[in-house]
C-alpha cells in the first residue's frame, strides 16, 4: 500500500462558550477517520485550533470584566480538556489568535491586494452611537421589513423567512445597548469572489464535495456570485489590515487560515515540512470536516482565497448534519442542549463515540441522538456482544489452561472470514461510512457468539474428555475478538488499549490477519459496564440551566424560549383564597427583575392579553400579560414594571412569550402592575 500525506482539520469551536455534543459528533467522526488513516500507515495529521476572534468575544469579556486575551486562553483551555476526555487525538491543537495566523492572514491578503482582487468601497451601515461601534447583522433587532414580525434578527425574518439588510429594518435597535442605531459611512474592504466563478463552478464539480454541497451552492451561481466584505471597523477583537489602521480583519477571513496557523504550529515544533501540505503543486491530501451552516465558507470563499494567493486548494471538504436529541432540537429547557463536560460526569465518552460511528453516514442528514436507543444499542452491541465474546472465553483460559491459547485454530474458515471482511470494512471507513462498517462489525460479532453459543465451552470445560477441545473453542473466541477489535480500535481507543493489556498484543491494521497461537494473555478484566439509565436521566437533569443564572442572559444572545402568559388575577374579581404554601428555597428561585415597557399593543382575537416589549437593559423580551380590562397598551409604553425573568418561555397562539408581569389586584379594572421607584434601572434585581 503505498503510504499518503493527509492533513485532517475539524471546523474551528467558537472560543465564547462551552463545548457540547453538536460540536463532539463532528470532532468524533473527525478523530475516527484521522485514527483510521493512521492506523493504515499513512502519514497523517489532524490539527484544529479555536477560532478566538470578532465581536461576540469582545462584548463578552467586556461583560466578564476581563480582556478578549483572559477569556480566550480559559476557554482554551476548557476546550481541550473537553477534546482530550473524549478521546479525540488532535496532533496539534492551536488558537487563531496567534503570530501563525497573523502572518498568515496578512500574507494571504497582501497576494489577494496585489492580484487585484481586494476592491475598496464606501458603505453605508447601522452605527450605535453609545457604544461607539458599528453593528454586525447579528447585533440588531427590530420588526421585520416584509411582514412586520416584531424582534427580528437584523439578517432575516424567524416568522416569514424573509431575508433582508439590517438598514431595512423597521424601529431598529442595538442589542449592545438598546439605543436606536444611526446610518454611518465607512470604507471597507472586498475580497472579489466574483473573479474566481469559473474556477469555483470546476472546483465544485470536481468530486470534491458532497452531491448535496455541491447541488446547494449552485443557488449562489445562479444568484450570482457577489464580492465579499472583510473588513470590520474598530473596535473590533482581530488582526489589524496591513496598511489600514483602525481596520481589521472579519473573523471568517482569518478563521479558516486557522487550518495553516495550527500545522505551521505542530510543523516548526516537529520537523515536518509544511510546503509539502499546502505548496500549489503538492501531493498531500488535505479534508475538512466541518457542519452543513458554514459550506458557503468552506467551498466558495475559501478556495478562492486558496487559490488567489497561490496555495492548492483542499482535497475535500466533508459536511455532516446537526444533531438533534430525541427527535428534535437541543432544548436547554427539556435538558438536552448537553454540555462535552455535563455527560462526561456522567457517561464514558467511548459510549458517544460508538453510538455516533453506527448512525454516521458520508451524507449531510440529521444525526439524532435517541438516548433510549443510545443506551440499549450500546448495551447491545458492545456489552452483549463485543465484550460478551471475550468475557465468555477468557475465564476457562485463565482457569484451565494457564492463561495461554492453543497452537492451533479450531475453525480456520471461521477466521478467515473475519479477516476477509477487513478490506470491506477499510473501504466503509475510507469512505466515512461509520454505520456500514458498524452493522458488518455487529454482524461478524453475532456470528462469534453464535459459534460460542453452539459449541457451549462451558459445558465443554465441565469434562475432562472434551477439555481440549473447550480450550480449541475458547481460543477461537478469543482471536475472533481480537480482530473484531481491530476493526474497533478508531472508534473505540481506550477500550483497544485494554484490551491490548489483556492480549498482550497490539492492535494494528496490519497484523489482523495473522491469528494468536500458543500465544499467552492477561486475566480478563470488565472491559465496559452497561449504560445505565439513571445515569443518562441524572445527565438530561444536570443539563437543565438554573433558570436564575440565565436569567440575566449574555450580551447580544438570543433569548431562547417555552413560557406562560401572564395570568393575573382571578377572572369574576373575587379575592383568591391563599393557595398551597411554599417554604423559602422555592421563593428564593424567583428572578424578579425591573423592566421598562418600551412598546405596548392590543393582541387580536384575544380579549385580555397585552402583548409587552420589555427591556431588562442588556436583552429584550415579549410577554403577553392578561391586563387589557385594567390598562389600554399606550398607557403603559414608558413605564417601568416588575417581572419574573425566569419563567421558562411559551409558546402561545399568538406568539412566544417569555417572562410575567408583576401585577395585583381583585381582576376587572382592578389589577395594579407592580411599579418600581423612579430610580430603578431596567434589569436591577428586586429583592
Amino acid at each position: 500500500m503505498t503510504q499518503r500525506k493527509i492533513l485532517i482539520t475539524s471546523a474551528l469551536p467558537y472560543a465564547n462558550g462551552p463545548i457540547h455534543l453538536g460540536h463532539m459528533l463532528e470532532h468524533i467522526q473527525t478523530d475516527i477517520w484521522s485514527r483510521f488513516q493512521k492506523a493504515r500507515g499513512h502519514q497523517c495529521y489532524f490539527v484544529c485550533a479555536d477560532d478566538a476572534h470578532g465581536t461576540p468575544i469582545m462584548l463578552k469579556a467586556q461583560q466578564l470584566g476581563i480582556t478578549p486575551e483572559q477569556m480566550i486562553a480559559q476557554t482554551s483551555q476548557e476546550h481541550q480538556a473537553d477534546f482530550a476526555d473524549f478521546l479525540i487525538g488532535f496532533d496539534n491543537y492551536h488558537s487563531t489568535h496567534s503570530e501563525e495566523n497573523r502572518l498568515f492572514a496578512s500574507d494571504i491578503y497582501t497576494k489577494l491586494d496585489q492580484g487585484g482582487y481586494i476592491k475598496r468601497k464606501t458603505i453605508s451601515q447601522l452605527f450605535d452611537p453609545e457604544k461607539q461601534m458599528f453593528l454586525p447583522d447579528r447585533f440588531v433587532k427590530g420588526d421585520c421589513p416584509k411582514c412586520g414580525a416584531l424582534d427580528q434578527n437584523g439578517d432575516s425574518c424567524d416568522s416569514c423567512g424573509a431575508t433582508y439588510s439590517p438598514v431595512e429594518l423597521k424601529n431598529p435597535r442595538s442589542v449592545v445597548s438598546g439605543a436606536t442605531p444611526v446610518l454611518k459611512d465607512s470604507e471597507h474592504y472586498f475580497f472579489d469572489l466574483p473573479a474566481f466563478e469559473q474556477m469555483l463552478k470546476d472546483w465544485t464539480r470536481s468530486g470534491s464535495l458532497q452531491d448535496e454541497m455541491a447541488n446547494k451552492l449552485q443557488e449562489w451561481f445562479t444568484e450570482g456570485l457577489q464580492q465579499w466584505d472583510i473588513s470590520r471597523d474598530a473596535p473590533y477583537f482581530g488582526f489589524e489590515i496591513p496598511g489600514a489602521p483602525g481596520k481589521f480583519f472579519y473573523v471568517w477571513l482569518d478563521a479558516p487560515i486557522g487550518y495553516l496557523a495550527s500545522f505551521k504550529n505542530y510543523c516548526d515544533k516537529t520537523g515536518v515540512n509544511f510546503d509539502q501540505f499546502w505548496q500549489k503543486d503538492s501531493d498531500a491530501e488535505i479534508y475538512h470536516f466541518i457542519g452543513k451552516d458554514i459550506i458557503y465558507f468552506h467551498s466558495l470563499f475559501w478556495p478562492a482565497m486558496l487559490e488567489g494567493a497561490g496555495y492548492r486548494k483542499p482535497t475535500s471538504v466533508y459536511a455532516h448534519g446537526f444533531v438533534t436529541v430525541n427527535g428534535a432540537k437541543m432544548s436547554k429547557s427539556k435538558g438536552t442542549f448537553i454540555k462535552a463536560r455535563t455527560y462526561l460526569e456522567h457517561l464514558n465518552p467511548e459510549y458517544l463515540r460508538y453510538y455516533f460511528a453506527s448512525k454516521l453516514t458520508s451524507n449531510i442528514t440529521d444525526l439524532d441522538l435517541n438516548l433510549e436507543d443510545f443506551a440499549q444499542k450500546v448495551n447491545a452491541d458492545l456489552v452483549g456482544k463485543v465484550v460478551n465474546i471475550a468475557s465468555r472465553c477468557a475465564s476457562f483460559i485463565s482457569k484451565k489452561f494457564d492463561g495461554k491459547l492453543t497452537a492451533e485454530i479450531a475453525e480456520p474458515d471461521l477466521l478467515a472470514e473475519f479477516t476477509a471482511a477487513g478490506e470491506t470494512i477499510a473501504d466503509s471507513f475510507e469512505k466515512r461510512e461509520f454505520a456500514r462498517a458498524i452493522r458488518e462489525i455487529m454482524a461478524l460479532a453475532d456470528k462469534a457468539n453464535q459459534y460460542i453459543d453452539a459449541k457451549a465451552p462451558w459445558v465443554l470445560a465441565k469434562n475432562e474428555a472434551t477439555l481440549t477441545e473447550a480450550h480449541l473453542v475458547c481460543s477461537m473466541g478469543i482471536n475472533l475478538f481480537r480482530v473484531l477489535m481491530h476493526y474497533l480500535k478508531p472508534v473505540l481507543p481506550a477500550m483497544a488499549k485494554e484490551v491490548e493489556l489483556f492480549l498482550n498484543d497490539e492492535l494494528s491494521w496490519s497484523t489482523y490477519q495473522t491469528a494468536l497461537t500458543n500465544h499467552s494473555i492477561n486475566v480478563f478484566k470488565p472491559l465496559m459496564q452497561r449504560v445505565d439509565m439513571t445515569k443518562v436521566e441524572a445527565m438530561v437533569e444536570s443539563s437543565k440551566e438554573n433558570l436564575q443564572q440565565t436569567a440575566a442572559a449574555p450580551v447580544a444572545k438570543a433569548v431562547v424560549a417555552e413560557s406562560k402568559a401572564a395570568a393575573v388575577a382571578p377572572a369574576d374579581g373575587a379575592i383568591e383564597p391563599i393557595g398551597e404554601t411554599i417554604n423559602i428555597d422555592d421563593f428564593a428561585k424567583l428572578d424578579l427583575r425591573v423592566a421598562r415597557i418600551i412598546n405596548a399593543e392590543h393582541v387580536e382575537g384575544a380579549d385580555k392579553l397585552v402583548k409587552l416589549q420589555l427591556d431588562l437593559g442588556n436583552e429584550q423580551r415579549q410577554v403577553f400579560a392578561g391586563i387589557k380590562s385594567a390598562y389600554q397598551p399606550e398607557q403603559l409604553i414608558g413605564r417601568l414594571t416588575v417581572m419574573v425573568a425566569n419563567l421558562a418561555p411559551r409558546k402561545m397562539r399568538f406568539g412566544m412569550s417569555e417572562g410575567m408581569v408583576m401585577a395585583a389586584g381583585p381582576g376587572g379594572s382592578d389589577i395594579f402592575l407592580l411599579t418600581p421607584d423612579d430610580g430603578a434601572t431596567p434589569g436591577m434585581r428586586v429583592k
